[in-house]
């Protein structure tokens, strides 16, 4: 059985014709929703350094110029440790701590990120 309805939406009057459910015959069913992608799996933790020591970071981004220490010299806190360039301006950078370098892990013309490890100090 069909029915005529007149509907008014935001003041607009709309005509239409509403076919019965029992006469259009079965309502249609709905599919069931597809099941989301499963969650990448999350990325292994890098392996831990095998020296030990205190970890001097990058404070900047940029081509390291010049490493002025060595592996078993012995350093200050606040002893010029490189020299790295970012935007054609030189920056010194100086130990946090003072003990023995213990390892160096970037060498002259070798770019950096800023936190990247410079150098482990015991």
């Amino acid at each position: 059985m069909q029915r005529k309805l007149k509907i008014v939406v935001d003041g607009r009057a709309y005509n239409v014709v509403v076919d019965d459910a029992a006469d259009a015959g079965a309502a249609p069913v709905a599919a069931p929703a597809p099941q989301p992608a499963p969650a990448p799996a999350p990325a292994p933790a890098p392996a831990p350094q095998a020296s030990s020591g205190q970890e001097e970071v990058s404070p900047l981004s940029g081509n390291v110029v010049s490493v002025d220490v060595t592996v078993g010299q012995a350093v200050k806190a606040g002893d010029k440790i490189m020299t790295i360039e970012a935007m054609k301006m030189k920056s010194a950078v100086h130990a946090n701590f003072g003990g023995t370098v213990s390892a160096i892990n970037v060498k002259a013309g070798d770019a950096v990120e800023a936190g990247q490890t410079l150098m482990l100090i015991a």
